[in-house]
């Protein structure tokens, strides 16, 4: 993934320059890390999308598959059905 990394020591440097005592800067980025960290676990990869895009075309090409063989089935029996009257 492209995703640009999070910034602790800008970020850090940014929250001094605005008054916040150095410690509290660094709990604050302390926390904006770990949570960056875990969205980017959680993010869905273009490789992750074609992969699930592909699984979801094989299921409905399946499907559609089932019901033309089940709707040729039910053909095939009404026609037989009208053969024998």
């Amino acid at each position: 993934m492209n995703a640009t990394a999070f910034d602790t020591l800008a970020a850090a440097r940014e929250l001094e320059a605005a008054g916040v005592a150095r410690d509290h800067a660094a709990a604050i980025v302390g926390i904006a890390r770990r949570a960056d960290a875990a969205d980017r676990e959680t993010l869905a990869t273009k490789t992750d999308l074609a992969e699930l895009e592909a699984r979801l075309a094989n299921r409905l090409l399946g499907a559609a598959l089932a019901i033309v063989t089940a709707n040729a089935a039910l053909l095939a029996v009404a026609i037989a059905g009208l053969e024998f009257l």
